[in-house]
């Protein structure tokens, strides 16, 4: 490999966001986190009302990546099987095959989530974990690269469920998609009314920009960014505070840590620092961990947030220099 070449592979992997803009106004942030999730191996669970384009982000996405992509719409008739697939009983063979259900993909687009029951949802979790599937005693590994993208509706929106806690530990980012602001409200409007349809990607002319070896190659470059020993401190430090901010009832876990970990790594590759800084770790710090923190009744009734707590204890956590 040549010298230039891991210069090039960043290059290629932030052509990315360029190609999602094609479709996708105003989601920059998104896509940035989309573009993380993947390089820090991860997954990426996308909370907007409906009719922000959060499945066409995803649908833009995975052909920007230029990765194989199935869409589950989860709701709540949904059975396990339908996930991950089943055993089926072929009559000519006179035993019974596996079918692969559509997670066996590349980028596997879970559409309101929170829409099914834990049930179905924990259908997921041995192939975001472990990234396998298992029935019938054998166990069948997933496509690689592998990135859940699961969108889901604000909790308090009627028909949905809660997502359990071990369904939102497997996630390695939640991103908020707001509505858009006025200016990109009208840009999205003028690309309609030019004639782009959301059914149709081939109108706004996205076309993958890397290769699956490339996003592979990427992984273990990002994987790679050194980390002193003063940050990882700063970085347990912060999850210390969370465990005992008063608000909190369950704070960030030693999975949390190793999280924002594998996300800042990928934030720093991507804007080329050889190692993380204190800074890439406070960027990450909500996205990363706003779904694993428990808070207290008390403060929900409050009115508190997760994204408020965290904004604190950034600012009360002693900077490593």
């Amino acid at each position: 490999m040549s010298e230039t070449a891991p210069g090039d592979l960043r290059e290629a992997m932030n052509r990315v966001r360029l190609e999602v803009g094609k479709a996708v106004v105003g989601q920059d942030g998104a896509v940035t986190g989309l573009l993380i999730a993947l390089l820090g191996r991860g997954h990426v669970l996308l909370e907007g009302v409906p009719g922000v384009a959060k499945t066409l982000l995803v649908r833009t996405f995975s052909r920007a990546v230029g990765l194989d992509t199935a869409r589950i719409q989860f709701t709540p008739d949904l059975m396990p099987g339908d996930v991950t697939g089943s055993l089926v009983y072929d009559a000519r063979a006179g035993e019974f095959e596996f079918r692969s259900g559509p997670v066996f993909t590349n980028v596997l687009l879970a559409d309101e989530i929170n829409r099914t029951p834990p049930k179905t949802q924990a259908a997921l979790l041995e192939a975001m974990e472990e990234r396998q599937v298992s029935a019938d005693g054998v166990s069948r590994p997933l496509p690689d690269p592998f990135l859940v993208a699961a969108t889901q509706n604000p909790v308090e929106h009627e028909g949905t469920y809660t997502l359990p806690e071990a369904q939102l530990d497997r996630f390695l980012l939640k991103l908020v998609i707001d509505l858009p602001a006025r200016d990109d409200e009208i840009a999205v409007l003028r690309r309609h009314a030019d004639g782009f349809r959301p059914g149709s990607l081939e109108s706004a002319g996205v076309s993958a920009v890397v290769t699956a070896a490339e996003i592979r190659a990427a992984q273990q470059a990002a994987a790679a960014v050194a980390v002193s020993d003063d940050v990882l401190g700063y970085v347990v430090d912060l999850a210390r505070a969370t465990r005992q901010s008063p608000s909190v009832q369950l704070g960030a876990s030693p999975r949390a840590a190793t999280a924002l970990l594998a996300a800042a790594k990928a934030w720093a590759w991507l804007g080329g620092y050889p190692a993380i800084t204190p800074d890439h770790v406070q960027t990450m710090l909500v996205p990363a961990w706003r779904h694993r923190l428990q808070l207290r009744p008390d403060a929900e009734i409050e009115g508190v947030s997760a994204d408020t707590i965290l904004s604190s204890v950034l600012q009360q956590t002693r900077v490593p220099i």
